[in-house]
């Protein structure tokens, strides 16, 4: 069963067309990247997927079901999560904050000043759970904003986890990252979605050959191919269009 599906989706900016008509199917169970040089539409595509932006045509199904015009809250209800290319923790709050946030709205328990976060027992305990699994208990206290930048695109991983998503969406999570960082992170996602369906976005080749069962390269707002990595590697029109003589 395709967990993910877009057919025939399209998107503009006042004119301007960044997606020509992108069909992609991820499988179940599926660990699927997404390449591309800069300017490919590869982030457009995934935010009209996840609804930050809504598709100028074509549709997005999620096992099946139409999801066009979904809200991200919505789509976080049904079992999607996704991290950003840019870090996106609120980074005010500790690391333990940060998680639990995740955790409420998985639960679907809205915050308010009348509820008294701290006298519950399940998401407190679901939070410290969450904060061993990653790493982050040593973290617990420091505010978000004064962790590494390691650290930080981990905390983001983990709230995107944290609410229990059966399709992931990892956009450019290496990006940034030091090598002993990046080798972390790329443990961490194997360790985090097993059983999981991913869909990630990345630049470093050597991320994407190690995780994806999968991979289709974008290439000007159109799939160039779509195969295994063995495929992708010999096929020229890859090639010629981006990876180059690259040895991956």
């Amino acid at each position: 069963m395709n967990v993910l599906e877009t057919r025939d989706l399209h998107h503009d900016f006042s004119g301007l067309k960044v997606l020509f008509g992108v069909n992609l199917q991820v499988r179940e169970g599926e660990r699927h990247a997404v390449i591309g040089p800069n300017g490919a539409g590869k982030t457009t595509l995934f935010n009209t997927i996840t609804g930050t932006y809504h598709p100028s045509g074509g549709d997005v199904f999620y096992k099946e079901k139409k999801i066009t015009g979904y809200k991200p809250h919505e789509l976080v209800r049904i079992g999607i999560g996704r991290s950003f290319q840019i870090t996106s923790t609120f980074t005010r709050l500790t690391a333990f904050e940060n998680i639990r946030l995740a955790i409420l709205s998985k639960h679907g328990i809205r915050f308010n000043l009348f509820r008294n976060v701290n006298k519950m027992k399940e998401v407190t305990e679901e939070t410290e759970a969450m904060l061993e699994r990653v790493n982050l208990i040593g973290e617990r206290d420091i505010p978000a904003g004064m962790l590494s930048y390691g650290k930080s695109r981990a905390l983001e991983i983990s709230m995107a986890m944290a609410t229990d998503p059966e399709l992931v969406l990892l956009d450019e999570f290496a990006a940034g990252m030091s090598r002993d960082e990046t080798h972390n992170a790329v443990e961490l996602i194997r360790k985090m979605t097993t059983g999981k369906t991913v869909v990630i976005i990345e630049h470093d080749m050597d991320v994407v050959f190690s995780l994806a069962d999968k991979i289709t390269v974008l290439h000007y707002g159109k799939i160039l191919a779509t195969g295994t990595p063995d495929e992708i590697r010999r096929n020229p029109d890859v090639k010629d269009a981006y990876l180059g003589d690259l040895e991956v």
